[in-house]
Order: structure tokens, then C-alpha cells, then sequence
């Protein structure tokens, strides 16, 4: 027999003094309050996954399943759920505990599982604290829109160790948190605070259309300013994952928007494209960087980018803007 999910109806003995724990966890875990269902066992949650401004996401605590009806994540297994939201060893316990089943293997504090800090609160929610409004004030003044907020789960720090931060996730394709990086509002000596997790990964790539142009810029405000297609770098210079991905995928054509004091990394990755016959556009800022531009002021200079030629990059190289050779290792 199969749910309405797809899956093959397995039934998990729950029983029922320990429902009220199993909601407490996936409360805990999903990062806010349950509503329950008219049906026996089932509930539904905000999604995690695509931050939808309804509760579609929606479990079945006796079948062990669950799907979101908006981004259509789904599993067979209360521990896939857990798994998604990258839950904490001790959580994975937990739930072993409650439904009566091993927990998946998890890996010691494994490096590659990047997490929100527990004390990340997104700002889609709300809220009367005075942290949340100097926060809002703040991606205001950055140019970041509600909309912004809502796409990619801008969330923020009140304590801990990103305390006074605003936080920006990163998504891979399929969804999975692979960064995030921490903006102190208050413009502390240490400004950026990011996950501990290699910046080897493609930012924002939930977002990206590889079938059309994409814009390579330093960092997320950059490329949430851009607004479409514009993939964060995460600092100055492309690392292996993202070159990679550009190739596999076919980019056909990249514009190349770093910050005003980065030519010199600019015109490495100018030639690196080129060399793989890729039609590449060096975007040359008026500003500091595209955020400080702003979303229309930056489209206008990207649409009269000039595509970059061979003798552009030679001129370059002759007036003194060096470029190192590099191969693009794949």
C-alpha cells in the first residue's frame, strides 16, 4: 500500500504520550511552532525549504513521511527531514529514541555539513525586538528589499557567536544550506563573520539559470543587488567547484563585475573564460562595488558592457594591469 506521497506506507509506532516529544523536536528542528491536521498523526510546518509564507509543509507522524506541496521536497523517513535541515547528532538520537529506529550514521561535526547558527531568526518572521528593526534598517539602507528577504532567508543574530549580525544563507541546486556569511550591522572592526565551511561552492546556485548570461561578483549584497543570475564569489577570486560548473554547464556567455580594487583578480578570470572560448563582459563599476550602485543603476552598466576581445586584455596588460597566466582546472 503507498501514501498519497508516493512512498510505500510504513507505519511508525508512536506512541501517544511521546507525540507531544516528537512535535517538540520537529518544532525545534524546522524552527517553528506545528499546526495540526485534520488527519490522524499529521501536522504541517512552515517549509525551510522554500520559506513559503504558508504552512505547506506537511508530516505524518505515524506513516513517517513528509512533503512540502509548494517546492515538492519530500521523503519516506522522519530522518530524511532531519538530515535536510542538517539537525545536530544529538537530535538524530533523539528522535531514534522516540520512534523506535536507529538513527542515520552521523558523521562527528563533519566539516562539510554547513548549519545556521541556533541562534539565526529569519526576517521574514516579524518581530518587536529592537535588533530586528536596527536589522531591518540596515538592508534597507543596503538596497535589500522584502522580496530579497523572503528569496534568500536573510535571517539575523541577536547573540552568540554571529551576535549582531545579519545573516545570508547560501542554497546549492538542490536546496542544501552550503554557506552563509554574517554582516555585523554596526560596522564592527571584524565586519564579515562566515560559516567555518571551505568557500569552495557555487553561491546561490538554487537561484542560478545556467542556460542564460550569469554576472560574477565578490560578495552576496553584490549579487543580491544584481537581482538576477549573479553568483557571489564569497571574495576576490574563483575557485575550482564554480570554474567546474561553468564548463560542465556550457556558460555561453559571463559578465564580470568584481569590486573597483580586484582588476588585477578580474582580468585573471577575463582571461581564464576567454581561453575557453567563453564570451566574457568586464564590467567596469563606478562605484566601489554593485551594491553601492544599486540594482537599476547596475543593470544600465552591465547592458553597455562591451563583450571583451584579446586585444582589449593585451591593452590591459601593456598599461601596467598584469594578468598571471592560470590554467582552469577541472
Amino acid at each position: 500500500m503507498e501514501t498519497k506521497f508516493g512512498y510505500p506506507q510504513v507505519l511508525v509506532q508512536v506512541k501517544v504520550f511521546e507525540e507531544s516529544k516528537i512535535l517538540n523536536l520537529l518544532d525545534r528542528v524546522l524552527g517553528g511552532k506545528h499546526k495540526r491536521h485534520k488527519k490522524q498523526g499529521q501536522f504541517a510546518w512552515f517549509c525551510p525549504f522554500c520559506n513559503h509564507y504558508k504552512p505547506k509543509l506537511e508530516v505524518n507522524i505515524l506513516k513517517s513521511v513528509w512533503h512540502c506541496w509548494v517546492c515538492d521536497k519530500k521523503g519516506r523517513s522522519l530522518f530524511t527531514l532531519l538530515k535536510g535541515m542538517n539537525a545536530t547528532k544529538q537530535q538524530f538520537e533523539e528522535l531514534g529514541g522516540l520512534v523506535g529506529d536507529k538513527p542515520r550514521k552521523v558523521q562527528e561535526e563533519d566539516k562539510k555539513f554547513v548549519r545556521l547558527p541556533e541562534e539565526f531568526k529569519p526576517m521574514w518572521k516579524k518581530s518587536t525586538n529592537p535588533f530586528y528593526k536596527n536589522a531591518l534598517s540596515y538592508l534597507k539602507k543596503r538596497g535589500i528589499t522584502h522580496e530579497d528577504i523572503m528569496k534568500y532567508n536573510i535571517g539575523y543574530c541577536e547573540s552568540g557567536l554571529f551576535s549582531n549580525r545579519v545573516i545570508i544563507p547560501s542554497y546549492d541546486e538542490d536546496g542544501k544550506l552550503n554557506f552563509f556569511v554574517g554582516r555585523d550591522i554596526y560596522d564592527s572592526p571584524m565586519k564579515y563573520k562566515n560559516s567555518s565551511t571551505t568557500k569552495d561552492v557555487v553561491g546561490f546556485e538554487l537561484f542560478i539559470n545556467w542556460n542564460e548570461p550569469i554576472v560574477l561578483c565578490e560578495g552576496p549584497f553584490d549579487a543580491i543587488a544584481v537581482k538576477r543570475n549573479c553568483i557571489p564569489l564569497f571574495g576576490k577570486q574563483i575557485l575550482k567547484s564554480l570554474k567546474r560548473k561553468i564548463v560542465e554547464k556550457k556558460v555561453s556567455k559571463i559578465y564580470i563585475s568584481l569590486d573597483t580594487d580586484a582588476i588585477s583578480d578580474s582580468l585573471k578570470m577575463v582571461e581564464e573564460f576567454m581561453n575557453h572560448n567563453i564570451d566574457v563582459y568586464f564590467v567596469k563599476l563606478t562605484e566601489k562595488d554593485p551594491s553601492d550602485l544599486g540594482f537599476r543603476k547596475m543593470v544600465d552598466v552591465i547592458k553597455q558592457t562591451p563583450k571583451m576581445k584579446f586585444s582589449d586584455l593585451m591593452r590591459y596588460k601593456l598599461s601596467g594591469k598584469k594578468t598571471a597566466g592560470i590554467d582552469l582546472e577541472i
